[in-house]
């Protein structure tokens, strides 16, 4: 299935291709437009659009709390593995301005600005990524498991 949403990604838009691929359509394939091209692009395609106003898969606001494209993504495919919601907290914190956001919120922005700055397109940036989101994800799994705050020391 093709899915398309703006280009320059960053946070969001490289998180939903991740999540996408390992949990919801690993032959997935992406399209990166000028943001007032996604949803025609979509229509004439049969292509999902994701993080563009419009399309289902986007911000959104429940109970007052804010909610990011990675969020929508979860919750349209019942996505309910514990470490996966865990690192949407992360996503969230990193994409949106939350009151409770994980430490580790600032340490994905920062990477993903880097990871933008440096790449000369967004498949490089989605290649560059992935591993991120990986480490990121067990990490999770880990933290998850009780192991959050075991440091293994190098002697």
């Amino acid at each position: 299935m093709k899915w398309v949403t703006r280009e320059k990604a960053r946070v969001d838009r490289i998180a939903c291709p991740w999540v996408i691929k390992r949990f919801v359509d690993p032959a997935a394939e992406f399209v990166f437009l000028p943001g007032e091209k996604v949803m025609d692009f979509a229509r004439e395609h049969q292509a999902i659009p994701f993080d563009v106003r419009g399309a289902e898969l986007f911000h959104f606001t429940e109970a007052g709390n804010e909610y990011v494209s990675f969020d929508s993504i979860i919750k349209k495919y019942s996505l309910k593995d514990p470490a996966l919601l865990e690192l949407a907290r992360i996503v969230r914190g990193a994409d949106a301005d939350i009151h409770d956001a994980p430490p580790e919120s600032a340490g994905l922005e920062a990477a993903a600005l880097g990871f933008s700055s440096m790449c000369s397109d967004d498949f490089e940036n989605m290649r560059l990524q992935f591993p991120l989101y990986d480490a990121l994800y067990r990490f999770c799994q880990d933290r998850i498991a009780g192991m959050q705050g075991r440091r293994h020391s190098v002697h």
